[in-house]
């Protein structure tokens, strides 16, 4: 088992990256929270590991932090769920944003992430919900609660899809107009969707 990778950063996409390990580039597939949270190209990296094995391939997952391989490796324990749905799910929340919707049964959140339909939403939250670390304090989150973070929240996903645009090469001033461009248009979209619609209108410039 491969639990953990150091290196030089050799190639980042938004499907993965490559990491340069002894003269070894490991290709590892990486949700866009880990792809913000990584440095530019060339630097050293580390990056905590799953790999997945099927009868026809192996394939390597990569995380910043172990609490998101955690997230990971419990979401594609649940039925119906392999490991690119587990990355795009990362990529529309953290490990502790699933964590904590899962904890407060909000299926309505984890159904905002692209490919998390409400049947998959309820399986997550039923087979999750005794195995996830609980935020202090938390209870069934009220409705005035989850609103209450809700503008905190668009916050951080501004920051999380401004700094994977300057992670893949784009100046800041550049990714902050086509981050707000893409915030405007879609308010309420995923971290994933909002970089998508953000490289578009880069690419159009």
């Amino acid at each position: 088992m491969i639990a953990r990778l150091s290196g030089i950063l050799a190639d980042k996409t938004l499907d993965g990256v490559v990491l340069d390990v002894g003269g070894v580039g490991y290709q590892v597939a990486v949700s866009l929270n880990t792809l913000t949270a990584l440095p530019a190209i060339g630097h050293k990296a580390e990056l905590f590991t799953h790999l997945h094995v099927r009868e026809d391939a192996m394939q390597l997952f990569g995380f910043a932090t172990r609490e998101e391989r955690k997230a990971f490796e419990l979401c594609i324990a649940v039925s119906g769920i392999g490991p690119r749905l587990a990355i795009g799910l990362l990529s529309g929340l953290d490990a502790a944003g699933l964590f904590t919707a899962v904890a407060n049964e909000d299926v309505a959140r984890l159904r905002k992430v692209p490919g998390i339909g409400p049947k998959t939403a309820e399986r997550l939250v039923l087979e999750l919900r005794d195995k996830v670390p609980r935020p202090d304090g938390s209870s069934k989150a009220s409705t005035r609660a989850t609103s209450g973070v809700a503008a905190g929240a668009r916050v951080g996903v501004f920051a999380d899809v401004a700094g994977a645009l300057m992670n893949l090469g784009y100046r800041p001033a550049d990714a902050e107009r086509a981050t707000d461009l893409a915030i405007k248009q879609q308010p309420d979209a995923s971290v994933e969707m909002l970089l998508r619609a953000a490289l578009r209108a880069l690419q159009r410039d």
